[in-house]
């Protein structure tokens, strides 16, 4: 018997379906409770959400076991096998819900060739986004190796919780678009889930980039992210178009309030670089998108406060244009739920660490959902004008540093932590500038890759897992 699990969550909405940001009557509305509550938190938990795919993934799962438990086996006699798949399935229906996952759950598990053989010709004749096979039962391998090796092009998660040796883990190993999880942690389920739902959302979302001057779609091979490009000049017409509004004024004096110091900018330059998050807004709702990136060097008022706050939020927000960037902060924001920090690489050959420095950084190092925030003086852009938070990365803490490259697609990471911040003066360099180490790597000259992005947190076994089901090689950074 097959049952569906159909999940309704915020990421199953349509974007932009019910409020359109600062462009309605809702956002008129939007103005008045931001004035009580405060912008910051209030626009996080009413828009950020809106911004995500329509619809979500259809996923399949099948449990590979005999209908009876057999008494000598592994699990054998000892394990209660009904329950252990009731908990299995309750894991993967919660998950399925926070993911906005379509989960179809088949109850009956397969056992015999004539099953499985059977259940593969209605899975090529609908195939799923993806698939999870729970391997339940040490001697019945042969079913799973059967799927794997005749499921098509389905990403496919095979999970063992204590019920393969060494030789039975060997199955789909080194195939494209297998992963295998033996593991006893049952809640590791939810990352398989996470997993598959993110190859699924990295293939609907929607970039939007402000560069040049003619308005095209690109698409990433190997992945279906679309880069949705519109003229430079779009920019500049909707900053015009923008008031100092409620939600302006309340968004600078967010910044100005909670800053650890305020270096160089006036209030008019905070004023000014709000607005700056209100037309990034706009653009994405105008052109139904999921992201942004812009080709903002050099700007005389830059948008790095207004990307610091779109990050908070979940929202991809690239500078410079940066295709490889903007993919890796993509799948940094569904595979970790944490914002990332691009930044231009700097070695420090006395120490052996690496400098990473650019005008903007996020705050919500630890999540999205986290209340913390890190550290933040106000600054002025390089070109000596403008706002840019100069944010303090906390020390000793592990960080992940990542390169995605879209051309040919692969993934570059590697670990470290946090050792300092770079105090501005006396040195010279974009506004937050965070020096780690990198493990494993003699010279740091040896970081490949620019506009490396770096995350909070140790990501590596994430990261190595989503390029197995994605198909997409991942390699050491150094």
């Amino acid at each position: 018997m097959n049952n569906c699990h159909t999940c309704k969550t915020s990421s199953c909405l349509a974007p932009f379906s019910r409020r359109r940001f600062l462009t309605t009557a809702a956002g008129a509305a939007a103005g008045t409770v931001a004035a009580r509550v405060g912008l910051f938190d209030f626009a996080s938990s009413l828009f950020a959400a809106e911004l995500k795919p329509t619809g979500g993934p259809v996923v399949r799962v099948v449990f590979i076991r005999p209908e009876k438990a057999p008494v000598v086996s592994w699990p054998g006699g000892n394990c209660d096998v009904k329950a252990q798949q009731a908990l299995f399935t309750e894991t993967l229906v919660k998950a399925a819900r926070q993911f906005g996952v379509r989960l179809e759950v088949r109850d009956a598990p397969l056992s015999q060739a004539a099953e499985v053989t059977e259940y593969l010709g209605r899975l090529k004749a609908s195939p799923p986004d993806g698939l999870i096979v729970c391997a339940m039962e040490l001697f019945l391998w042969e079913p799973v190796n059967q799927i794997i090796q005749d499921r098509g092009d389905i990403p496919t998660v095979v999970y063992s919780n204590l019920s393969g040796f060494t030789s039975q883990l060997q199955a789909g190993r080194n195939q494209p678009k297998v992963y295998v999880g033996a593991t006893q942690d049952i809640s590791w389920l939810t990352t398989a889930v996470r997993l598959l739902s993110a190859i699924w959302q990295m293939k609907h979302t929607r970039i939007l980039f402000v560069a040049g001057t003619e308005t095209r779609d690109t698409t990433v091979d190997g992945l279906g992210t679309v880069f949705h490009w519109i003229p430079k000049s779009r920019f500049d017409a909707e900053f015009k178009q923008v008031a100092q509004t409620v939600e302006v004024r309340e968004l600078a004096r967010y910044y100005q309030k909670h800053a650890h110091k305020i270096v160089e900018p006036s209030r008019a330059d905070l004023l000014e670089a709000a607005k700056n998050y209100v037309v990034c807004r706009r653009l994405m709702a105008a052109e139904q998108c999921h992201g942004i990136a812009i080709d903002c060097l050099g700007w005389q008022n830059p948008v790095c406060v207004a990307y610091s706050r779109l990050r908070d939020e979940g929202i991809v927000a690239a500078c410079e244009q940066d295709a490889n960037a903007t993919i890796g902060m993509l799948m940094t924001h569904l595979l970790c739920e944490r914002p990332c920090f691009q930044q231009d690489p700097s070695p420090n050959t006395v120490n052996n660490t690496l400098i990473g420095s650019h005008c903007t950084s996020p705050l919500k190092l630890e999540g999205f959902a986290q209340s913390y925030r890190a550290p933040y003086l106000l600054r002025d852009y390089h070109t000596r004008t403008g706002v840019s938070p100069q944010v303090l990365w906390p020390i000793d803490k592990p960080v992940t540093i990542l390169q995605a490259n879209a051309k040919p697609l692969s993934i570059l990471i590697g670990t470290g932590r946090v050792v300092s911040n770079i105090p501005q003066p006396p040195s010279g360099c974009c506004r937050t500038a965070v020096e780690i180490t990198v493990d494993n790597v003699v010279d740091t000259r040896d970081v490949k890759g620019f506009h490396q992005l770096f995350v909070l947190g140790h990501w590596e076994r994430l990261f190595k897992a989503y390029g197995q089901l994605a198909a997409i090689p991942v390699s050491a950074i150094g």
